[in-house]
């Protein structure tokens, strides 16, 4: 769901702790710090802060300097936790006190987030109490035995849990790379798709992926001289507007329907018509922020065929209608024949 419009630059505070993945905390600066507005200017500030200010160990063979302590924690609007593994898991009676005071820093109204088994220490304070949140899958049991009052989604990239009654959101992510995908994901919900499209592109990483997706693919590349279904994908790509079908899917890559699907989901986590679904609402999250079309021509363009059928989709996804999504990325005087206090044009809403 979009972000109301976030202060510039968006502050990023980043909580390390004894045992942090380097890979985790650097993704966050790298995808964050990529995120630049039209005019090149950057859209967020990252700082790095643990519990005290200097050097913490982390899970390779070098430490990090830490700049900031907690107090960064105060200006945040969003925090991030990456894992720990040495510490993640002994949380079962509760954080440190130490910790447990850092997080109390954090601002009402800002979000928090975790990468990887960040979630247990989200969980051991209280935050992930009666919300849907995931972890690495390899700790998804652990993590449900001990915090039984979370639910557990244990096959999932990342949680968006929401926001409860401060207006703070607590988001949550699977391992190392689910964190790229969370972080995308916020971005594009402070600045829109087309933003977190050119960061993926900056930072040459794989274009967005959904939450819902399996975060445990058996076979996420094809073996080598076997068949694979990215020529498909590649193909509906280009199509996005036409009404593809599953039996069309297969016959590109001279698979029968069934192993076709099965093999569509061992690659990509995903069933093809799912998938299909993503990219289309993409598309039409990127017309929407980038065109004047109107919904009705959104909808077409982008292969839902009817603006009812896209409405459904952005309701269903996003929670908010595409009139909506485009006054929140593109301001109120946006759609075809508007401006500054006039309405939108028919077939805009």
């Amino acid at each position: 769901m979009p972000s109301p419009s976030p202060s510039l630059p968006h502050r990023v505070a980043v909580l390390v702790r004894d045992g942090v993945l380097p890979m985790e905390l650097g993704l966050v600066h790298q995808l964050f710090g990529a995120a630049r507005s039209a005019a090149g200017e950057p859209l967020y500030s990252v700082v790095t802060c643990a519990l005290a200010p200097g050097m913490i160990r982390t899970d390779a063979d070098f430490p990090i300097r830490a700049g900031h302590g907690p107090e960064a924690l105060e200006q945040a609007d969003t925090v991030l936790v990456p894992a720990s593994h040495e510490e993640d898991e002994s949380y079962a009676d509760g954080l440190p006190p130490a910790l447990a005071a850092a997080l109390d820093r954090v601002p009402p109204g800002a979000r928090i987030a975790s990468i990887c088994t960040g979630a247990f220490v989200l969980a051991a304070h209280g935050l992930l109490d009666g919300r849907p949140a995931t972890t690495h899958w390899l700790s998804t049991d652990h993590f449900a035995r001990t915090f039984p009052a979370v639910r557990v989604e244990p096959e999932v990239l990342y949680v968006d849990g929401g926001g409860d009654a401060d207006g703070r959101r607590v988001l949550t992510s699977a391992g190392e790379a689910a964190g790229i995908d969370l972080c995308l994901h916020l971005i594009r919900c402070d600045f829109g798709a087309a933003v977190a499209a050119d960061v993926a592109r900056r930072t040459v990483v794989p274009p967005h992926r959904e939450g819902g997706q399996a975060q445990y693919i058996p076979r996420p590349v094809a073996v080598p001289g076997g068949s694979s279904t990215s020529a498909a994908r590649a193909w509906a790509l280009d199509r996005l507007e036409q009404p593809l079908t599953l039996r069309e899917l297969a016959d590109r890559e001279a698979m029968s329907v069934r192993t076709f699907s099965r093999r569509f989901r061992e690659e990509s986590g995903l069933t093809p018509m799912q998938w299909l679904a993503q990219q289309r609402l993409a598309r039409a999250r990127e017309l929407l922020e980038e065109t004047d079309h109107t919904v009705d021509r959104v909808a077409a363009e982008s292969g839902f065929g009817t603006a009812a059928s896209l409405r459904q989709h952005f309701q269903t996804a996003l929670g908010v209608s595409p009139r909506a999504y485009r006054v929140t990325f593109r301001g109120p005087g946006s759609g075809p024949g508007s401006g500054p206090g006039r309405p939108p044009a028919p077939g805009a809403e």
